[in-house]
C-alpha cells in the first residue's frame, strides 16, 4: 500500500488554500466536526445545478430523468461503499442524527413496551443518547449502559452481563467523537445477537476514516453523515437489514413515501421510497456520490493507515508539553482524535488563541456530556485529523499550545 501524497490531496481542497491572518495559514484540525470538501465534490454539486436541476422520480422530461439517475447512482455508490448488496437497504435522510432519530420512532416505538431493555454507552454523542432517552420516557423503557474504563475502552465484562437482562436493542458508536476509541463492533454486535437484541451502530466518525463493510459487522443498522467524509452537509445516510425496514411504519407523511392515497387513507411505497418523503436534497446526494468516488479513489485502508501516523506523532508531541492531558486511549486503539486540557486555560481559551494563529480546533463537551462528566472535566479542547493533515501541521498545534503557555503560564 502506497502512502497518501498528502501534497496532492491538499491541492483538491480550495479552502486549504486559505490565510486566516497574513502570516497565518489555515490548520483546519476539526474534521470530527465536519470535514473539508475537494473540488470533485463541489463541481460534482455545481453540474447538477448548472445542467441537470430537476426533481426526481416520476418525471418523464429528459432533466427529471437525468436527475433521478445521479441520485440513485449514489445510492449505489453507498451501498457498495459499506458492503451493501442491495442498494434498496440505503435511506437517504439529513445526517446521522436524523437516522438514528427514525429507528427510534419507527422500529423501536412499534417493536419496544414498557419494561424492556436497550443498552447504550457512556461514550455515546447525544444523537444516540436523547432519542432513546425521549422513548424511555415515552413507553417506560430502561435503559443500561456499556461503562467506559479509566483507559477510555467499553468495559465488555460488565456489557456481557448487561446482556443477561435480555435487552431488545444494543446501540453503540463504532469510533469515540471525543476518545477516539475504535469499538470492536463486530464483537459487540455478535454478542448482542446470541442475546437476542437487534443492533444499530453509530458510523458517523469511523464511515469516513477506516473500511466499513456492514455485511461483515452484521449489522442491522447503522448510520452515518455525508458532510464528516468529504461531502455536504444534508445529507445522511441509514442502513437497515430489508426485513427490518419492510414492517417498519413511515417516519414522515408526504410525495413520494406512498402508492395510493384516498382522503382517508394510504398505502406506503416500497422502501427506500417509503422513508424518503418530500423532495430530498438532491445535490447534497449527488455530493455524497462524488465524495464516495474520491475517498475510493484514495483507499479507505490508505487514509486509515495515514491518519494512524499522525495521530501516533500529535500523540508523542502532546505529551512533551507540560500540563497536557489527554483522555482515551493509546494511539493502536484509537482513530485520528486528541481531546485533551491543560492546567493553565480553559478550553475555549485555547481554541481562541489557537485561532490567531490559524489553527481551527474544537472546545467543549462535543456534544458528549456524560461522558466529560465520567472524566469529572467540563469541556476539552480537541484536535481531530483527516487524509489532508500533515505532520507539520501537528507542529503548528503544538507551537500554539507552548504560546498559550506563555500567556498563561
Amino acid at each position: 500500500m502506497k502512502p497518501l501524497d498528502v501534497h496532492q490531496i491538499r491541492s483538491d481542497f480550495p479552502i486549504l488554500e486559505r490565510e486566516i491572518r497574513p502570516g497565518y495559514p489555515l490548520v483546519y484540525l476539526d474534521s470530527t466536526a465536519t470535514s473539508q470538501k475537494p473540488r470533485q465534490v463541489l463541481e460534482a454539486m455545481d453540474q447538477y445545478y448548472r445542467w441537470s436541476n430537476a426533481n426526481i422520480h416520476r418525471g418523464v422530461h429528459t432533466l427529471a430523468e437525468e436527475a433521478t439517475a445521479m441520485y440513485e447512482d449514489a445510492r449505489a455508490k453507498v451501498a457498495r461503499f459499506i458492503g451493501v448488496k442491495d442498494a434498496h437497504e440505503i435511506i437517504f435522510t439529513r445526517n446521522t442524527t436524523e437516522s438514528i432519530n427514525l429507528v427510534s420512532y419507527t422500529w423501536a416505538r412499534a417493536n419496544l413496551q414498557a419494561g424492556d431493555v436497550i443498552i447504550l454507552t457512556e461514550m455515546e454523542h447525544h444523537s444516540n443518547l436523547v432519542p432513546w432517552q425521549i422513548l424511555a420516557q415515552e413507553k417506560q423503557i430502561q435503559l443500561e449502559f456499556i461503562p467506559v474504563t479509566d483507559e477510555g475502552l467499553l468495559d465488555l465484562d460488565v456489557y456481557q452481563r448487561l446482556l443477561d437482562q435480555k435487552p431488545k436493542l444494543v446501540a453503540f458508536t463504532h469510533m469515540s467523537n471525543v476518545l477516539g476509541t475504535i469499538n470492536p463492533a463486530g464483537k459487540i454486535i455478535q454478542m448482542a445477537h446470541q442475546a437476542g437484541a437487534v443492533t444499530l451502530v453509530d458510523a458517523a466518525q469511523s464511515v469516513p476514516h477506516l473500511p466499513v463493510d456492514v455485511t461483515d459487522l452484521q449489522a442491522d443498522f447503522l448510520a452515518f453523515s455525508a458532510h464528516k467524509m468529504c461531502g455536504p452537509t444534508g445529507s445522511g445516510v441509514l442502513f437497515g437489514r430489508a426485513e427490518l425496514l419492510e414492517k417498519m411504519p413511515p417516519f414522515l407523511g408526504g410525495g413520494d413515501m406512498i402508492r395510493k392515497v384516498t382522503l382517508r387513507n394510504f398505502s406506503s411505497n416500497n422502501i427506500p421510497h417509503k422513508f424518503e418523503a418530500g423532495t430530498p436534497s438532491v445535490a447534497e446526494v449527488i455530493g455524497l456520490g462524488a465524495a464516495v468516488d474520491y475517498l475510493q479513489t484514495i483507499g479507505m485502508d490508505a487514509i486509515a493507515a495515514h491518519e494512524h501516523q499522525i495521530i501516533s506523532y500529535a500523540l508523542e508531541q502532546l505529551a512533551l508539553v507540560p500540563g497536557i492531558r489527554v483522555i482515551g486511549p493509546a494511539a493502536e486503539l484509537k482513530g485520528g482524535v486528541a481531546a485533551f486540557t491543560m492546567d493553565v486555560a480553559h478550553p475555549h481559551d485555547i481554541a481562541q488563541i489557537l485561532d490567531t494563529m490559524g489553527i481551527a480546533v474544537r472546545a467543549g463537551h462535543h456534544c458528549a456530556m456524560p461522558l466529560h462528566d465520567k472524566y469529572h472535566i467540563p469541556a476539552t479542547t480537541r484536535a481531530s485529523f483527516y487524509l489532508y493533515n500533515t505532520k507539520e501541521e501537528v507542529d503548528r498545534l503544538i507551537q500554539g499550545l507552548e504560546r498559550v503557555r506563555s500567556i498563561f503560564g
